[in-house]
């Protein structure tokens, strides 16, 4: 093993000892919040260079325990994962810093907390997971990992009313996750395997109902976790109602690993060569209600949570294209999404406190209070509508182009994309009225001093200040590096629909390793010498006489080569 796939690993191991240790530190609450910071600071640092390994060589492949895939476990990170893991990571470093200050300034500095520390950076370990993992069954593990921590997160000295909307976020959240254990028994009952590269093959060779069906039952297993329409009744109802560091988490990651996960799954298990109808209607309905629904609004969290069910509409438009440019559009809007979203839910904490309500009729005039605040509200609020030349902008922009080229269906869709910013627009705009000019308002009284969510104190720790202005510097820099950004996007977007070189990487075991490829290595590589994909549509060859992965153009199957990977072919 190479030090770039013993890398790979540390995304999941690192925070899951930290948790430990921060149990371990309680006591101490300085240690204890330094332990969560430099952890997470490390997991940026790591998720950077295995970007910029994946981006140069190719995937980066880590076998757990020396057991080769499909046998063992395989965490890979490709273009596509280790990017969303490192912008996950820094959005969720900028919560916990916001989330430590808040604390300070609610609690004292030498208050520890015995339970968010350990179970935050447990739902980081199965964020972390969830973008690396090979197979289907460790994606579920990870969410579950999630659901648990999402849960204590969400309930944690609050009221019953809070409690009871984390009980609906829970009860939902564990049918998904009964869905997906029935998808997973079924896919390896059809195939022997749960190893998606493995899969990409062996699923061609299902009958096409049987197909069909696998596939319609991960969207709605992953379209429960995405908060796709109408299966997004959860949201608006869970996310509110928890503190201001918890709901921009998971408004901020949570959703996007379950788009992650359904444009993994259906790129690499069910690939489409034309746009898929049923995920055009979704993402248009998805848009609208969205926006609809958040125009409605009076709550500011409950109109930002409609908001962001709108906007997963956009990610999964993106997806049903179907073409290399709409997934990288997808990929490029996850990005900015997750960075705005966790931003203006952090702000909107800060409202709060300095208000005491989340009701945008009993605001005014916060401009004039606290100036700051407002600009700190701005330029997040025009980026999500998409204003030029913000990172919202320059996503949705991408996502125009490619269902502009990409038949009569989708650009039709993509007049939804408009109809649903102007929305979108008119719904920051009118909070923005409301809250921000008139009249200044004198805060109202916390009428519950004993739950977690201290409001009313017209005023923040300066830590709160910096962590949503980080988020708010880290969505700039997206904005003024969109060209690169874009160029990793489009690449991540050829691999995803390629496919060719994530199924090399991860059944090969000498391709995977992070090291340079040579042209012996490379795909394409004649007289099989090395994984090949020639025009014929054979696939790649595997070295030393295997047979490789065979794709041919006539949908005849996956060979598996038993001496290349000791395992049979599946004969459905």
């Amino acid at each position: 093993m190479t030090l770039l796939q013993a890398l790979v690993a540390l995304p999941v191991l690192l925070p899951m000892l930290a948790a430990a240790l921060s149990v371990i530190v309680s006591r101490r609450a300085s240690l204890q919040r330094a332990v969560g910071v430099v952890t997470l600071a490390i997991v940026s640092v790591v998720a950077g260079i295995l970007l910029v390994a994946a981006d140069r060589y190719g995937p980066v492949v880590a076998e757990l325990g020396g057991w080769t895939p499909p046998t063992g476990i395989a965490l890979v990170a490709d273009r596509m994962s280790a990017l969303l893991l490192l912008i996950s990571t820094l959005v969720t470093l900028a919560v916990l810093v916001y989330a430590i200050d808040q604390r300070i300034s609610d609690y004292g500095r030498d208050t520890a907390s015995t339970t968010f520390h350990p179970i935050f950076l447990l739902l980081s370990t199965g964020v972390s997971l969830a973008y690396l993992t090979g197979d289907l069954f460790t994606m579920f593990v990870a969410f579950e990992i999630m659901l648990a921590s999402s849960y204590v997160l969400i309930t944690r000295r609050t009221s019953v009313s809070r409690v009871r909307s984390g009980m609906t976020y829970v009860i939902v959240s564990l049918m998904s996750s009964l869905l997906f254990l029935t998808a997973i028994g079924l896919v390896y009952a059809a195939t022997g395997t749960v190893n998606l590269a493995e899969l990409s093959g062996r699923i061609e060779q299902l009958p096409d109902g049987l197909r069909s069906v696998l596939a319609l039952l991960l969207v709605v297993v992953f379209g429960i976790k995405a908060a796709i329409v109408p299966l997004h009744f959860w949201l608006p109802d869970s996310y509110p109602n928890a503190p201001a560091p918890v709901t921009a988490l998971f408004a901020g990651l949570l959703t996007k690993v379950g788009i992650y996960a359904l444009l993994r799954t259906q790129t690499l298990i069910f690939p489409q060569d034309h746009p898929s109808m049923l995920l055009l209607v979704i993402a248009a309905i998805t848009m609208v209600v969205g926006a609809l629904g958040a125009v409605a609004q009076d709550d500011l969290n409950r109109l930002l949570s409609f908001l962001l069910v709108s906007h997963i509409g956009f990610m999964v438009f993106g997806l049903a294209i179907y073409t290399p440019e709409g997934i990288a559009g997808t990929a490029l809007y996850v990005v900015h999404h997750i960075t705005v979203q966790a931003t203006l839910f952090l702000v909107s904490g800060l409202i709060t406190r300095r208000t005491g309500t989340t009701s945008i009729s009993q605001m005014g005039g916060l401009a004039r209070t606290s100036p700051w605040l407002a600009v700190l509200f701005a330029i997040p609020a025009i980026t999500l509508a998409g204003l030029p030349p913000t990172s919202g902008f320059v996503a949705k922009l991408a996502l125009l182009q490619a269902g502009a080229g990409a038949g009569l269906s989708t650009e039709i869709v993509a007049g939804f994309v408009v109809l649903a910013s102007l929305l979108t627009l008119y719904a920051i705009a009118r909070v923005w009225v409301r809250v921000f000019w008139g009249t200044p308002k004198e805060p109202i009284a916390d009428n519950d001093p004993n739950d977690e969510l201290v409001v009313g104190t017209a005023r923040s720790a300066r830590g709160m200040y910096v962590g949503a202005a980080s988020l708010i510097g880290v969505s700039t820099v997206i904005a003024v590096f969109a060209g690169p950004l874009s160029s990793v996007t489009a690449r991540a977007g050829e691999d995803l629909d390629t496919r060719e070189g994530y199924v090399v990487a991860v059944l090969d075991p000498g391709v995977g390793t992070g090291a340079p490829v040579t042209t012996a290595d490379a795909p394409g590589a004649p007289d099989g010498e090395g994984p090949a994909a020639p025009d014929g549509g054979e696939g790649p060859a595997v070295p030393d006489g295997g047979e490789g992965t065979a794709v041919p153009d006539g949908g005849e199957g996956t060979a598996m080569a038993e001496q290349a990977h000791g395992t049979a072919e599946v004969t459905p």
